[in-house]
Formats: structure tokens, sequence, C-alpha cells
């Protein structure tokens, strides 16, 4: 007999802060191969006005991140970034940070939210489809590493 189901990681989720860059820095490079996100990348979208970078803390560690951005005068944001600590890959915390992503879109009367995702990331695309996110678009050489990205898109409710 199996148990009950697993349940999300107990997080906290705030916006990043100035102090947690080294932090996201070491994030960056635990969870990414290719395609990290630069130190003054990351230091600009923190306390920036068009993008939200939202941290997950497990305590005091940083185990994951999502960045959000959004275009003055647009009612659709993108999720230019998701990051999971290697360690916590498959614990839910994905869905986490995608639902406070979608959150912090709503939150800015956003009403969709995009995304890309490498062709070959089996557990992101499950994660985005399963969350009602609809493939609008490929496109091929995407990443640096010369990867298809595959562009999805949900519309997003209050409900």
């Amino acid at each position: 007999m199996n148990g009950p189901a697993p349940q999300p990681p107990a997080v906290t989720i705030r916006p990043a802060l100035r102090e947690d860059l080294d932090a996201l820095m070491a994030l960056e490079a635990a969870a990414f191969a290719t395609d990290r996100a630069e130190r003054r990348a990351i230091r600009h979208a923190i306390g920036s006005a068009s993008i939200s970078l939202l941290i997950a803390l497990d305590g005091a560690v940083l185990v994951g991140a999502a960045t959000i951005e959004r275009r003055r005068g647009s009612r659709r944001a993108r999720l230019s970034s998701i990051a999971v600590a290697p360690s916590r890959a498959g614990t839910g915390l994905g869905r986490v940070l995608l639902d406070a992503a979608e959150a912090e879109a709503l939150a800015h009367d956003c009403d969709r939210l995009r995304l890309e995702v490498r062709e070959d990331n089996g557990a992101g695309i499950r994660l985005y489809e399963r969350s009602g996110y609809r493939r609008f678009e490929t496109v091929p050489d995407y990443y640096e590493d010369g990867t298809t990205a595959w562009r999805y898109e949900k519309p997003l409710s209050r409900s």
C-alpha cells in the first residue's frame, strides 16, 4: 500500500535582495550547464521595476528562483528563468515556483504568461503541460548550444 502523495516542499518565497546575489550565482551554476544568467543581469533584475526575481528559501538556504519579465503596456509576462537546486529536483519545488510566478504576473495585471523550454528538458515540459501551458512555437537553435526551444503560453485567471 502506498502512503499519502508527497507534499511540495515547505519553502518561503520572497523577492530577491541584493544580499542574495552570491547565492543566486551559485544556484545558476548548479542548475544550468549552459545559458546561465550573468552576474550583472541578476543584479539588474533585483529591484527592477519590470522584472520580478522570486527566490525559494528552505530556512536560510536558497533552493530555487524564478524570473518574471514584464513590458510596459503589455498584459503578457514572460517567465525567463526557473531554477531548482539539483538536490531539490523532483520534489515539487518547480511547481511551487511556477505557481508563485503566475501569482506575481497576475499581481502586475498580466493575463498570460509565456516561457521557453529546451526541447530536451522532459521534466520542464511535463511541468508546463500539466500546468495548462500550450506550445505555440518551436524556435530552432535558440540556446547557446544549438538546442531548439519550445515556446509555451498560458492564460492566467484570478480564480
